[in-house]
């Protein structure tokens, strides 16, 4: 199982400026990735090497952000100060993680300003938001048009830090405890709290070294 993408939530307010910040932490730039409509959210992403890509999303003032569950946890996340949202593992077939975890997956999709409808299906959402250690997982419906294909920098995500239980994370799952992802390295730590659990920063190689960002 491989790593998709991290999720950094803000506000309307400060979205922005927060994926200027990050730009330019990495010395990359982002591109506007579009509206989620089913979700009422909106997103820039920053394409990565690897495969991977980065993720600054905000709530939209739309009623399908209080309704749809990725929606009100972008929101959630925005009004406790924003931060990391969570990260995404991707699957290349989703039905034997619908049929594990005994529930279907649902559909998603975002214009992109191109006019491109990317489409994808993901499950684990509400599980992200009962447990934020826990990744959402996805299967893109179109490779070729996955948001890392536009990469233009050599910008890698080389670790993540989790607050959380890799017995947990491993059983959810369905991989190894002590190698939850194939191209990716995870440093675990005890939450303090529920509050505290989740995923805590992400460690980028860049031109410049390494850069975290918490």
């Amino acid at each position: 199982m491989r790593l998709d993408h991290v999720s950094y939530a803000v506000s309307p307010g400060e979205f922005v400026s927060t994926v200027g910040r990050l730009g330019s932490m990495l010395g990359a730039p982002f591109q506007d990735g579009g509206v989620h409509p089913r979700f009422g959210t909106r997103n820039f992403i920053l394409p990565l090497a690897g495969g991977t890509y980065l993720e600054v999303v905000t709530p939209l003032d739309h009623p399908a952000t209080d309704r749809a569950p990725f929606g009100r946890a972008v929101k959630r996340r925005a009004e406790l100060g924003g931060g990391w949202l969570g990260w995404v593992a991707r699957v290349d077939d989703i039905a034997p993680v619908e049929e594990r975890l005994g529930r279907a997956a649902v559909d998603g999709h975002r214009v992109r300003p191109d006019r491109y409808d990317l489409k994808w299906r993901q499950i684990g959402v509400l599980d992200l938001m009962d447990d934020p250690q826990l990744p959402y997982i996805i299967q893109w419906l179109d490779m070729a048009q996955h948001p890392s294909a536009d990469v233009r920098t050599a910008v890698r995500i080389r670790k993540l830090a989790i607050a959380g239980t890799p017995a947990a994370v491993s059983e959810w799952l369905g991989e190894p405890e002590n190698h939850p992802l194939d191209d990716v390295d995870v440093d675990w730590s005890p939450p303090g709290d529920e509050d505290d659990a989740g995923l805590t920063a992400v460690y980028f190689e860049t031109d410049e070294g390494t850069v975290r960002i918490d």
